[in-house]
């Protein structure tokens, strides 16, 4: 079973298509200068429209994490067990984000990490995950 994809909307839209060029792309203010990890139409800080896209270094460090052991849903059993795990990126923004890779086990918070694109479904929608990476 394919895992899901995500159904980009107005917000989301240039998110996506930047991680289908292996690009991971975060909002910034420019009226305040706040960056935003979560894509809308209006920035969380000051509350103006007045948003651009700018593309992330992708190296963050590991905040937090969760080994699942117990899929959600039937599409993540194949897949079990994976590790979610909060990343704080070098921009300053938090991600929520899978790490991968075989030494996935082995996450630890404060591990420096850096995204990575995953192909998803038959059409290979690519989502950013992370790896763990050397110090």
């Amino acid at each position: 079973m394919n895992l899901p994809i995500p159904r980009p909307n107005a917000d989301t839209r240039p998110y996506w298509e930047a991680a289908q060029q292996d690009r991971l792309v975060l909002q910034h203010c420019a009226d305040c200068g706040a960056r935003q990890a979560i894509p809308r139409s209006y920035c969380g800080t000051c509350h103006s429209a007045n948003l651009t896209w700018r593309d992330s270094s992708g190296i963050g460090k590991i905040a937090s994490f969760s080994v699942v052991h117990r899929a959600p849903t039937k599409a993540f059993r194949d897949h079990l067990p994976y590790v979610l795990a909060l990343v704080d990126m070098a921009e300053g923004v938090r991600l929520m984000l899978n790490v991968i890779g075989e030494d996935r086990l082995d996450t630890q918070i404060g591990d420096p990490v850096r995204v990575v694109f995953e192909p998803r479904g038959v059409d290979g929608f690519k989502m950013p995950q992370v790896q763990r990476s050397p110090a």
